[in-house]
């Protein structure tokens, strides 16, 4: 064994038994103030450039602690794992595979909410309100109180945000309403201030809240990235059924060239943690597997991001949700042609390490626990034109645990188009989705998935309907 220390930090180090480094670090920095924001070289001590597994501090109760050598690995069980990283895991076929089926599924989104991280003063003719213009709007919403120093109170706060990261709530202007007020856009803030300045402080209150309450879009976004997701969704409220993402539905032959990456990914995940797997394929074994990723895989949903010299999928600080808490998410990128990027570690800021992620390898990481980002993803010395990455993360989405057979989410989601479609529908108006509190329950239902799939269906997934129509055959025999 082997301590590291690093700036008071301390990790154990072993040589595996696949020859790979393995790091037990000693600590965890609770980070949570780094959720939403970029980070960079500052952000970790050590580099993972091969084979190596990195293991989160051992659980030890006080008998443990009494009896301790401290010598952790034999502590260590899957359950501690924050990641396993192997190099050159999958071949040229498989990633060029990869890349045609899965490339074009990654669009622009504005959809990923604390991945995106800062943003900047313009994105896509949206502008931002800034942290200055709202700390502007509540001084004067406050009745232009004085600086704690008897100074300038609005020098103060421009002096604040000289030096400020910039970063906002996702709050933008609505320039066309700001053009109808002062026959301009560009620099209305200072024009805005002098206005202000001008008035009694009671009607500066009620001008700056015109401001907030007219000028500022009720709708919050984030930073764009070049982001999507292929395979499957579970129900959601607005949309109650199983269903292949709007890419595979309309794109499953070419979806389907990525499936021999997806099934070394799986040999290799079933490898490394067996454990984590077996616990996954449990929850695989209970869908049917069309809904699993080439139809025999442990995964059901890919999350697909892109960065070229036009295109960003620089991730900030996040933990991921919604993927299964008992199995793992497994991480690689690829790219094509010899083209190139550098920087773009992903980094686990807690425990101060970083992972050098490049063409062809895996990365097995706890992604819903170990808070983690992107550092700068550059392009390569051979030019922007150069630049091209695409990271993919295979996982169990847990929401989809409990659907229904294939033949019977798309019964459902027949059943709501058919209601949205049908004008004599009670419940129907312009717009309408076709959804409606209850609806599952309620005898129209029932009617109709026994007209599509027989009353044995039925009986499998609303034995209660059946319950019902007994119970009231009875009591009016």
């Amino acid at each position: 064994m082997e301590i590291i220390e690093i700036n008071g930090n301390r990790w154990q180090k072993y040589v595996g038994d696949e020859g790979q480094d393995v790091y037990i670090a000693e600590f965890v920095i609770p980070q949570e103030e780094l959720l939403g924001k970029y980070v960079d070289d500052s952000y970790y001590d050590i580099l993972i450039d091969g084979d190596a597994d990195l293991y989160l501090p051992p659980v030890c109760d006080m008998v443990d602690q009494a009896t301790c050598d401290h010598e952790c690995l034999s502590c260590m069980g899957e359950d501690r794992v924050a990641f396993k990283f192997r190099k050159n895991v999958f071949t040229e076929d498989e990633q060029r595979g990869a890349m045609e089926g899965l490339w074009e599924a990654a669009v622009e989104s504005n959809n990923r909410g604390m991945a995106a991280g800062p943003r900047a003063e313009q994105n896509n003719k949206r502008d931002w309100v800034t942290p200055y213009q709202l700390d502007i709007l509540e001084y004067f919403e406050a009745g232009q109180p004085q600086d704690i120093t008897g100074g300038d109170q609005l020098e103060s706060i421009k002096k604040k945000h000289e030096t400020a990261k910039y970063e906002t709530r996702g709050e933008v202007w609505l320039r066309s309403k700001i053009e109808d007020e002062f026959g301009y856009y560009t620099n209305f803030m200072p024009a805005a201030i002098e206005k202000m300045l001008g008035m009694p402080v009671h009607e500066a209150q009620d001008y700056a809240k015109m401001i907030r309450t007219k000028f500022i879009s009720g709708t919050s976004y984030a930073s764009p990235l070049w982001s999507g997701i292929a395979g499957f969704y579970g129900r959601y409220p607005r949309i109650p059924y199983g269903r292949a993402t709007s890419y595979v539905d309309h794109n499953r032959e070419k979806f389907e060239k990525s499936y021999p990456f997806a099934r070394k990914l799986e040999k290799e995940f079933a490898r490394l943690l067996p454990q984590r797997h077996g616990f996954q394929q449990q929850f695989a074994d209970r869908l049917d597997n069309k809904f699993l990723i080439g139809e025999d895989t442990t995964f059901t949903t890919i999350t697909v991001n892109t960065t070229t010299k036009d295109r960003n999928a620089r991730m900030a600080c996040h933990r991921d949700a919604g993927s299964l808490n008992a199995g793992f998410s497994n991480l690689t990128v690829v790219t094509r042609d010899g083209m190139d990027w550098k920087g773009g570690y992903l980094v686990a800021p807690e425990v101060r390490v970083a992972v050098n992620v490049r063409p062809g390898d895996l990365l097995l990481i706890d992604n819903m626990r170990v808070i983690h980002g992107n550092t700068p993803i550059l392009p390569p010395d051979s030019g922007e034109d150069k630049m091209l990455r695409m990271s993919l993360v295979y996982y169990f989405r847990e929401d989809m645990d409990g659907l229904g057979s294939w033949d019977y989410e798309m019964t459902r989601r027949q059943f709501v188009d058919d209601r949205r479609l049908n004008k004599e529908h009670p419940l129907w108006k312009e717009y309408w989705n076709g959804v409606s509190p209850g609806m599952w329950s309620e005898q129209e239902w029932y009617d109709y998935l026994t007209s599509k799939m027989g009353e044995d269906t039925l009986r499998q997934y609303h034995p209660e309907a059946l319950e019902v129509k007994s119970t009231l055959e009875g009591f009016f025999s």
